[in-house]
């Protein structure tokens, strides 16, 4: 799986197709809609992903899965346990 720092799967996001997104870790976070406050928390944290944040789920992570992708905080959970 191609996971992005926030945990959607891009292989199977919708945007993979419709707008030619390659994942934020491909693109540094510089996302079709705009820089993404996500990728930047990790990349100024020197983290791999959001679950290995010792906030982890934070509020704005949570925000985000409540509006689209809900299966990204199981994700970085599996990725977390691995």
């Amino acid at each position: 799986m191609n996971i992005s720092v926030c945990g959607i799967d891009c292989d199977a996001c919708k945007f993979k197709i419709e707008m030619g997104c390659i994942g934020c870790k491909s693109i540094k976070g510089k996302v079709f809609w705009g820089e993404c406050e996500l990728y930047q928390c990790n990349a100024q944290k020197e983290q791999e992903h959001c679950g290995k944040c010792k906030d982890f789920p934070c509020a704005k992570l949570k925000e985000w899965a409540s509006s689209e992708n809900p299966e990204r905080i199981d994700n970085l959970r599996a990725l977390s346990a691995d």
